[in-house]
């Protein structure tokens, strides 16, 4: 019997030891594998996480509210984190330079820009090269003699065909003139790559038909209430003017408000951007045409090429995006 418990006691002791042992092997086992999926996320979160920064013009006008838009679209897609900042107007130029020093400061992986001025901006985006950070061009080419001969290379540029774009809605309004016609062009920010080629644009299309004269070419830097008042008093000046292109919808809207304020409907008008308010005042009659450049699409690769020059990838020195005149025919 002695024998017997002696026996017993020993089996427990040893089947007590055993579990111990195996719980303790379990439990450090677990620990250690939390701890590297730890450090694997973390390194995950480094290498993926990364910032970028996209800088527009202004998100006053509908343009690049869209913009933005599809930037979105891509910071979902992709998983990064995006910042947008805009200046207050199209023309506050200094505020854009602001925004990407402060950029430089937070150490973001990538800027993307929609610079408002093709040149100003290009020593505080050499600074930012400079510190690391990759360069993508969107909408307004930035000089590419002043890139060249500041060293900043390798800055994508993604857009569309402006001088082309402007001369198809342009050509909507100067192909059925008969008679000798009196015309303007309401300009963009002048300097501004964009908009000196639409206005190149515009005037390749008036040169089409000689009864087409343009007496006046003006700016009103991108603004709906400075080309209402241009075309106040360019007007004023020149009652018989029938033709007028404006190198954005902003300016094509503020022409259009100059022109119901007086009742005149004898105007063809033409202009680019296709926001909704244009396409309304197509529908109305009170504008011919204008131009879908898919600003979506532009922030939408602009950050995809940003993305990718991040992970190594080499892209395209230029891009460009198709797009679409907006007329009466299309519309609806």
């Amino acid at each position: 019997m002695k024998k017997f418990l002696f026996l017993l006691i020993n089996l427990l002791l040893a089947i007590v030891f055993v579990s111990c042992n195996t719980s303790g092997s379990i439990n450090t086992d677990i620990s250690t594998k939390n701890k590297q999926n730890s450090a694997i996320l973390d390194k995950a979160g480094e290498s993926t996480t990364k910032k970028i920064g996209l800088v527009m013009k202004t998100l006053t006008n509908p343009f690049f509210i869209e913009m933005e838009k599809g930037a979105r679209n891509a910071e979902k897609e992709f998983g990064i984190n995006l910042i947008v900042k805009t200046g207050a107007q199209e023309t506050s130029i200094d505020q854009q330079i602001a925004i990407v020093d402060g950029f430089i400061k937070d150490k973001m992986d990538a800027i993307v820009i929609a610079p408002g001025d093709s040149k100003e901006l290009i020593a505080i985006l050499k600074k930012a090269h400079d510190a690391g950070i990759v360069i993508v061009n969107i909408d307004n080419r930035l000089d590419a003699d002043m890139l060249k001969k500041v060293g900043l290379t390798d800055v994508p540029f993604i857009s569309v065909d402006n001088e082309n774009a402007a001369f198809l809605s342009a050509s909507k309004i100067v192909n059925s003139i008969k008679t000798p016609t009196n015309a303007i062009i309401i300009e963009g920010i002048r300097g501004a790559d964009n908009a000196e080629m639409r206005k190149k644009g515009a005037l390749r299309a008036f040169a089409q038909n000689p009864n087409v004269k343009l007496i006046a070419s003006e700016t009103a830097n991108w603004k709906i209430d400075e080309a209402s008042t241009l075309c106040e008093a360019l007007f004023e000046k020149n009652p018989n003017i029938r033709i007028v292109f404006a190198a954005n919808d902003m300016m094509g809207l503020g022409v259009v408000h100059y022109l119901k304020s007086v009742n005149n409907k004898n105007v063809l008008v033409s202009a680019f951007d296709a926001l909704p308010e244009a396409k309304t005042v197509i529908k109305e009659g009170w504008m011919v045409s204008t131009i879908d450049q898919q600003p979506d699409l532009q922030g939408y690769t602009g950050i995809k090429y940003a993305v990718k020059m991040l992970s190594g990838e080499k892209m395209p020195s230029e891009t460009m995006l198709d797009v679409k005149v907006i007329d009466s025919s299309n519309v609806q």
